[in-house]
């Protein structure tokens, strides 16, 4: 990898399209615009698809971002793509997911698709083609291997595609599809493959859009099915090779979790923005934020979010930098994220009281819909319990990585500052298990040395280390209990799943504390802790551990953080942390 100069490394990629793309949301929300609250009430109301608003993030060009470079598109770095639907989603989260499915739907293809394919697939999303990936069917849900949609070899080459894909995001807007189908009538591991499906290149009588579904939340998108009727598919229509699909997609699902726990974030944003500026507002001449219940309450929301952050930050810069742990990265971050995000949700509808549960277009908030929309987070591209097992399935290596101290030192450092360059995605390194462990942390007992070593210069607080050495402990006893699960194939016992959750916080816990270091080591020198505080007093509180009354006056000090900009999105850790101009160092 090619060493970049200092200058160079502490540009942000995403800077340039994400700052073009706020300023334009900000024009397209005011008053008859498709982003409008009262447009986006209406279609909600309706349960209308977004149509105007997706072709408004097609005439900025988002499109491209869902295409790598070297398929004719803009995107270079994952977590560039991840900050853009980030930012639609904390507008709306059904335009963010109508619009976004386009990238997940091709993902397969980016990883294992012929290059010639790939660049064509390229030039159809450019052009504005959606696309759509048909994974789960009516009677099987996430259990991919029970899938009864076949395809089988034509008589005069190609295949026959035949059966129906249920309760699919984009199945019938999609111009393609990415369907995942039965090759071999045994099934198995190797039983199955994928195709992308075009169609436009299909006559009417071989293919039916089933009716869109009534959805609790995101009431616009189009959640529907298809049925293909001995739908003929042309060779090139393969993607990778045969009986590779369920290895294919376990791969690109590493990327549309991910892709989730953006959206996810971007509707905490929302939610805390809403409720942080409904509490400043004067109620019988005091705002509910002069209460201190109110404040701590919304300060520990506010943690939560900031914890959330950090793990997906991580795990946006994972592709790049962790390319063989993304099996666990993508797994954890997608059961963490959404999760956090439904809590903090929770939490904050009760400082709202009946407020939050107006209508969107009400004048006090539009919180009921972002409390609808988010709910099929956590369901979409496998549920939390779905990625728990895929986590567990994986402590056996994971505890010995750590028992072991061994981590990529140099995936580690990239993946956590987010100011360093990322080296080209790698798709041929990831896997369906991780090849390491878990850098994020098995990285953690060096990362509370550091910190220590901070301590001793005075850059870093008493509180601070004692705090990243409680979570430290934790982590150690952890991990032994990991290493201690035993059990059959699909025989997970019950108590192993409460320690996938534990693990899940200490990794959004040491993102944290990773991306603190980083941004101390480029300033060189004491910056704000504050915010780390808050992350760690929130998660040792998850993880049940007895934390100081002293400690948790942190969540106030967010709470103040939060309320000096009510209406402002609440951005990455790092914008409480990231120190200013003149201490500003090289990166490390």
């Amino acid at each position: 990898m090619t060493t970049a100069s200092p200058a160079t490394r502490t540009q942000d990629p995403s800077a340039a399209p994400l700052e073009r793309l706020t300023r334009l949301l900000g024009e397209l929300t005011g008053p008859g615009q498709p982003f409008s609250p009262e447009a986006l009430a209406e279609l909600d109301r309706t349960e209308a698809f977004p149509t105007e608003a997706c072709r408004a993030l097609d005439m900025f060009g988002l499109r491209r971002f869902y295409v790598p470079v070297e398929h004719g598109g803009a995107l270079e770095s994952f977590d560039v793509v991840m900050r853009l639907l980030r930012a639609v989603s904390r507008i709306d989260l059904t335009v963010a997911l109508s619009h976004g499915k386009t990238y997940l739907g091709a993902a397969a293809t980016w990883i294992a698709g012929e290059p010639k394919a790939a660049r064509r697939l390229g030039r159809r999303i450019a052009e504005g083609t959606p696309v759509s990936c048909a994974l789960t069917e009516r009677h099987h849900g996430s259990d991919l291997m029970a899938g009864e949609v076949t395809a089988r070899p034509a008589p005069d080459g190609g295949w026959l595609l035949s059966g129906e894909k249920w309760l699919i995001n984009l199945a019938t807007r999609g111009g393609l599809v990415t369907v995942l189908a039965r090759t071999d009538e045994e099934g198995g591991p190797r039983g199955f493959s994928l195709f992308l499906v075009d169609k436009s290149r299909l006559a009417p009588e071989h293919f039916t859009h089933l009716p869109k579904v009534p959805t609790y939340g995101i009431r616009g998108a189009d959640i529907s099915g298809i049925a293909f009727h001995d739908a003929p598919l042309p060779e090139d229509a393969l993607i990778g090779r045969v009986g590779e699909g369920i290895e294919i997609i376990v791969k690109a699902l590493h990327f549309s979790r991910t892709g989730c726990v953006a959206m996810s974030l971007g509707a905490g944003d929302h939610a805390l923005a809403l409720a942080a500026e409904f509490v400043a507002q004067d109620t019988d001449g005091e705002p509910l934020a002069q209460d201190p219940y109110v404040r701590r309450e919304l300060g520990e929301a506010a943690a939560g979010l900031l914890l959330s952050d950090a793990a997906g930050l991580v795990a946006a810069r994972s592709p790049h930098a962790l390319a063989g742990e993304m099996s666990v990265v993508s797994a954890v971050a997608k059961a963490y994220v959404p999760t956090e995000v439904d809590d903090l949700i929770a939490r904050l509808l009760h400082l709202l009281g009946p407020y939050g549960l107006l209508r969107p277009d009400d004048p006090h908030t539009g919180f009921a819909k972002v409390e609808r929309d988010h709910r099929i987070i956590g369901i979409f591209d496998g549920s939390s319990l779905v990625n728990r097992s895929a986590l567990i399935e994986q402590f056996p290596r994971i505890a010995r990585g750590y028992a072991k101290g061994r981590w990529d030192a140099e995936g580690l450092a990239e993946a956590t500052n987010p100011h360093a360059p990322l080296r080209p995605m790698r798709p041929r390194e990831l896997g369906l298990v991780s090849s390491g462990g878990c850098s994020i942390v098995a990285g953690l007992p060096a990362a509370v040395g550091e910190l220590r070593d901070l301590a001793v210069r005075g850059h870093a607080s008493t509180a601070l280390t004692t705090l990243a050495g409680q979570l430290l402990n934790v982590s150690d006893r952890l991990h032994q209990d990991m290493a201690a699960i035993r059990f059959p194939p699909r025989a997970v016992p019950g108590h192993a799943f409460r320690l996938a959750e534990r693990f899940e916080s200490c990794f959004a816990a040491a993102s944290a504390l990773h991306l603190w270091l980083r941004a101390a080591a480029r300033a060189r020198g004491p910056i704000p802790e504050a915010a780390l505080l808050a992350c760690l007093v929130k998660a040792l509180t998850d993880l049940e551990e007895p934390v100081d009354d002293a400690d948790r006056t942190a969540f106030d000090d967010l709470a103040e953080a939060v309320l000096s900009r009510p209406s402002a999105p609440f951005h990455s850790l790092l914008d409480h942390v990231e120190p200013t101009g003149s201490r500003q160092g090289a990166a490390s």
